[in-house]
């Protein structure tokens, strides 16, 4: 057969063998019977391997030189189908039998260019995989001639000028033909042998070489290269320069590239602009002033001005310690867009269209720089901040939002987030991560954006349209960590398989070799390191002036201590003095930048570090503020259940030592199960008119549960979709069906898959009693975010099944709103609550949920009547702030409402019907009513029930009716 290969030494060498997976026979031609046979029991460096799967998969590929899967991929990932099964020899040991010209339906044409397999191995769901080291796939070479180049070892020499190549190597399979390039010109040639030998002598510049071998019309091509050491050059530049890529404001066709490399001899940069063969006049000069980091600048050519440009640093130690590599091949560290060969061939070009081409015979990331760019025209220069106070902060996963998973699908729901009265969004990581469908925590690129999400300048028009509708941004940030795609890991990395990938070496300036607290993945940023903290305040800098970021949600703060150790969780929830002082300093930075600037830490520790940043400059209008995770005790109370329903902790007056509202407490966040899943797995169940686990029931109670939180004086957070009551578990895999920790099968769980999208693809906001719940939310995120008294103090009773809010402010007179008064009932049954109303205040309280101000309760009242599942919101003044518009747009006002007999509307609609919360229809009017008509209810059994109704416009709006 007739067959071209084609390997890069690097690949070459992960080619030959592996520990975990071996073929018998081997070599093997593609027409003939193998067995590939898999030991899970030899651990997969970097990647997550089974834990005792019940059945493993080969999900694998053939193909040509430049794709092992390019022609036949058999396998379907996530899919328990039989395809692709492997047959279990016991002991962990697996194998499967196949002729690979049969198996992958290969045309007499691909069996005759077939040169490469590709495998990977998943559990049955797909939600384990097994690598080969590094999270690469195993690749074989198929066929019985093959090459084996034994010099030069590396894919890269370092030589001095003048110095001498030798190249020999050998091959199998008869005597063949050699053919030696250098640069793409022929400088040497050999036939009919079956080993091979030549010395290129007094090399003077950088070469790429290719040395093919061809039998029996077969033709197998090696390629390494020759790097000249350009005895690096001490130099001082002038003017002020930041590490990364720096442009002349005055020439667009000059770039300046700075990079912190210590312990490095020398650098080239390789690029677009030189085809990415640097010569000596393309190796950095060292500033010995300034940490002897390495720099240069560049001349564009005219045609390249304003073109985007790929570059990589080419970095050399020429004495390397221990197993780290003589070269690095690596992108910039403060790249503000990179390229990816392992991730950017999947991500659509809907969501990035024009994505640039990944330079040809290059190897990951690459970064890119274009001069002369047309800024982004900001429609918003002057943005305000929410208070801190007022804050209602939306969470969100862009890549489980909307089906598109990208910053358009944002910016088209922008009404659905105004609607909802949030002032904030909090987006999880968004900068470049590895893979494409990742919650993003294992960013490697910290001041890129991933571009699976879409481009900077959609980015921008994003975070312009959230400022146009008042709606501030918030960006998680995940740099107490890193993995080994990142440049910083790379350049100084221990690399014992020789395969490009490695955790961080005893001399790598930024990160730790082994973690300093008991929370860790992937290698551990050292902060105690000014070079860390200066790399750190850029990222903070980028974002906050490039983006106009407004606030940044601090990932795993109990990461940014040197003190402890992987094993000593109680060192690390103890009391560190060096984390206390460095995330001081990066939120002095923040503030630094914009004095309004938002600064949350997600510790959840005790008091005694929290109260130091939550006061910090608070005199000055500012202070920490920290997440405060509430989720269990609120999860009693939406299930009924008699667990602690303590609910103290959702705000600042449980932390004695705060001073002012720096809790954003939450009942549910992305880390968390949804409370819905559980009020349906769980739920009270002995009242059958009242049955939690029936799933309007179980929606419904997230009304009050949105009452008795996010009412609470102080900055707040919702996680997307629990406004719609979203029941799908956070272990729903990416097909629908759900997978826990410790379920036994060994297929892992599914807490990091995609998740569906029920919410928009069944149109919830038209399902009356999830409307009903995302209409009273909107309701009490506007009264909390436009009615002062929220800005003020609050007492709290809870513990059992109906807590109550006191709110209060004392400096409001009692003609407005000064006093509020929350109470929920989370019972199965009705409750009687005491109203214990506040002396002398007023002689009326007002259902601030009720616009028309008509629903009121007499200070003598002792007492009142709460529905399971619903809540009251009393205040000593009607407010104003849920208008007619607003009632417009949430549909329309009934009244009196609770109401015993009957109810009037205060629009025109030409039916009514009227539904239970098990979805039935219980009553319906139809005909042309008017605001004068009464709607008789006397019949209703006592409870919560939905109102839809629809106008002379077929237009449907929905409320709800409480019947007394």
């Amino acid at each position: 057969m007739k067959k071209f290969y084609l390997s890069i030494l690097l690949v070459g060498t992960a080619i030959l063998s592996y520990a975990q997976v071996t073929i018998t026979p081997n070599p093997f031609e593609v027409d003939e019977s193998i067995t590939i046979t898999l030991d899970i029991n030899s651990s997969a460096t970097d990647c997550n391997g089974f834990n005792n799967p019940s059945k493993v998969y080969m999900h694998s590929g053939i193909g040509d030189e430049s794709n092992a899967f390019g022609f036949s991929v058999i396998g379907n990932w996530g899919q328990d189908d039989g395809v692709g099964e492997m047959t279990s020899q016991g002991g962990g040991i697996y194998s499967i039998t196949l002729v690979p010209e049969t198996y992958y339906g290969l045309t007499p044409t691909q069996a005759a260019n077939a040169v490469l397999m590709g495998m990977v191995f998943r559990n049955a769901d797909g939600s384990e995989e097994f690598k080969a080291s590094g999270c690469n796939d195993f690749i074989f070479e198929v066929g019985t001639f093959q090459l084996s180049l034994s010099s030069p070892t590396e894919d890269t020499s370092i030589i001095n000028s003048g110095e001498s190549l030798n190249i020999t190597a050998s091959n199998i399979g008869g005597n063949a033909n050699y053919t030696l390039s250098a640069n793409g010109q022929v400088i040497d040639t050999a036939n009919s042998v079956s080993s091979y030998s030549y010395t290129d002598a007094n090399i003077t510049e950088n070469k790429n070489y290719e040395l093919t071998a061809v039998l029996n019309g077969t033709t197998i091509t090696k390629r390494f290269s020759a790097l000249i050491d350009p005895n690096t050059n001490f130099q001082i530049w002038s003017g002020s320069f930041e590490d990364g890529i720096n442009y002349d404001p005055n020439d667009p066709s000059k770039v300046t590239f700075v990079l912190y490399a210590p312990g490095k001899d020398f650098v080239y940069i390789a690029g677009s602009f030189n085809d990415w063969q640097p010569d000596t006049s393309y190796a950095m000069k060292r500033d010995p002033s300034r940490n002897n980091k390495f720099w240069l600048t560049i001349t564009l050519e005219p045609a390249d001005i304003g073109e985007l440009q790929t570059f990589q640093y080419w970095v050399v130690d020429k004495t390397p310690s221990g197993t780290s590599p003589a070269m690095v091949k690596t992108a910039d560290p403060f790249s503000t867009l990179v390229l990816s060969p392992f991730d950017d061939p999947f991500i659509p070009a809907s969501s990035y269209p024009n994505i640039p081409s990944y330079p040809s015979g290059q190897e990951r990331e690459v970064s890119l720089f274009q001069t002369d760019q047309t800024p982004y025209n900001w429609q918003v220069t002057n943005f305000v901040k929410p208070k801190k106070e007022d804050l209602i902060i939306y969470e969100v996963l862009i890549r489980d939002f909307d089906t598109n998973k990208n910053y358009q699908d944002l910016i088209d729901r922008i009404d659905y987030f105004k609607n909802l009265n949030v002032n904030a969004i909090q987006l999880m990581p968004v900068m470049e991560f590895e893979g494409n469908e990742s919650w993003g925590y294992n960013t490697s690129f910290h001041m890129a954006l991933d571009k699976y999400y879409g481009t900077e300048d959609k980015f921008k028009e994003f975070v312009d349209l959230c400022h146009q509708n008042g709606i501030a941004v918030i960006l998680d940030l995940a740099i107490n960590h890193a993995f080994g795609r990142n440049p910083m890991v790379r350049m100084w990395m221990d690399d014992p398989d020789g395969d490009g990938w490695g955790g961080p070496s005893s001399e790598n300036p930024y990160f730790n070799t082994s973690p300093r607290h008991s929370y860790n993945v992937g290698s551990d940023f050292d902060h105690s390191n000014s070079f860390t903290r200066a790399y750190t305040k850029r990222v903070v800098e980028h974002w906050v002036q490039d983006f106009r970021i407004d606030g940044i949600r601090w990932d795993l703060t109990k990461g940014f201590t040197q003190n402890c150790s992987s094993n000593d969780e109680s060192c690390t929830n103890n009391y560190q003095q060096d984390r206390v002082d460095i995330l001081k300093e990066y939120a002095d930075y923040s503030w630094s930048l914009d004095s309004d600037h938002y600064v949350i830490f997600e510790h959840l520790g005790s008091e005694n570090e929290e109260k130091e940043w939550a006061n910090y400059r608070y005199a000055e209008g500012k202070g920490v503020m920290m997440w405060g995770k509430m989720t269990d005790p609120y999860n009693e109370l939406t299930m009924g259940q008699n667990g602690n329903k303590n609910i103290n902790g959702i705000g600042h007056n449980s932390r004695s030592q705060f001073n002012g509202p720096r809790v954003v407490g939450y009942p549910e966040s992305h880390d968390e199960e949804r409370l819905m899943y559980k009020n349906l797995a769980f739920g009270n169940t002995s009242n059958s008119g009242h049955n939690i686990q029936d799933l309007n029931t179980a929606i419904s109670r997230m009304s009050p549960l949105a009452a008795v939180s996010v009412m609470v004086p102080g900055p707040k957070m919702i996680w997307h979709f629990g406004e719609l009551g979203m029941e799908n578990s956070i272990f729903t895999c990416s097909n629908g069906t759900t997978n826990f920790p410790g379920d036994g099968d060994g297929n892992g769980d599914c807490k990091l898959d995609t998740k569906p999208q029920p919410q928009w693809v069944n149109n919830w906001l038209t399902d009356a009693v999830r409307a009903q719940v995302y209409q009273d939310w909107s309701k009490l995120h506007k009264l909390k975010t436009e009615e002062p008294v929220f800005e003020g103090d609050y007492t709290m009773t809870s513990g059992d099944f109906t807590p109550r809010i006191d709110i209060f402010d004392n400096s409001i007179p009692t003609s407005e709103l000064k006093n509020v008064i929350i109470l929920a009932n989370f019972d199965v049954v009705s409750q009687t609550v005491n109203t214990n109303f506040p002396a002398g205040v007023t002689t009326t309280w007002y259902d601030l949920m009720d616009s028309s101000g008509t629903t009121t309760v007499a200070n003598s009242t002792a007492s009142i009547t709460i529905p399971a599942g619903q809540f009251r919101i009393l205040g000593n003044q009607p407010s104003n702030v849920l208008s007619v518009d607003d009632n417009e747009l949430f549909g329309f006002t009934i009244y009196p409402n609770p109401s015993r007999s009957s109810f009037s509307i205060n629009t025109n609609v030409s039916d009514l019907e009227i539904y239970d919360l098990t979805g039935k229809m219980v009553k319906s009017f139809k005909g042309d009513f008017t605001r004068t008509d009464a709607f008789d209810i006397s019949t209703l059994n006592t409870g919560m029930y939905i109102v839809k109704v629809e106008n002379d416009n077929n237009q449907t709006m929905t409320t709800k009716l409480v019947k007394l």
